[in-house]
């Protein structure tokens, strides 16, 4: 698997510590972690992430919410992470979601099956961006 540039966001700091670690095990650079939905967009912006990993309920935000004003500047390979798949699905139909709580090797296919549709996802987002 390609090493990516990966920005975590999640609210939960032990657990934005251990995702860290986790992907820094699997060969991948964290540029940073996010607690809050502002801290999010700033860290997309500064950062420009190749991968985002998207905790849905933060503390002061929301996950989806901190996507929706990425994704106005332009596309960013991301997958949500939450407990409650149908809920994000119910807001977001189309969205990659990795059910919480995970292991590695289901954080690993996460990511992988992200590189895979990337192509898929870029056009889509083109298409809603750009109709």
């Amino acid at each position: 698997m390609t090493a990516l540039r990966v920005l975590v966001v999640e609210d939960d700091a032990l657990m934005g510590d251990l995702l860290a670690e986790m992907l820094e095990q699997m060969g991948h650079s964290v540029c940073a972690v996010a607690l809050t939905e502002a801290d999010a967009v700033k860290a997309a912006a500064r950062e420009a992430p190749d991968l985002m990993l998207v905790d849905v309920a933060l503390g002061k935000g929301s996950g989806i919410v901190a996507m929706d004003e990425i994704l106005r500047t332009g596309f960013v390979l991301h997958f949500f992470m939450s407990g409650n798949v149908a809920k994000v699905h119910a807001q977001r139909p189309d969205a990659a979601v990795l059910e919480k709580p995970f292991q590695e090797k289901q954080l690993t296919c996460a990511i992988e099956q992200a590189l895979e549709t990337a192509d898929a996802q870029r056009i889509a987002y083109s298409r809603e961006a750009h109709p």
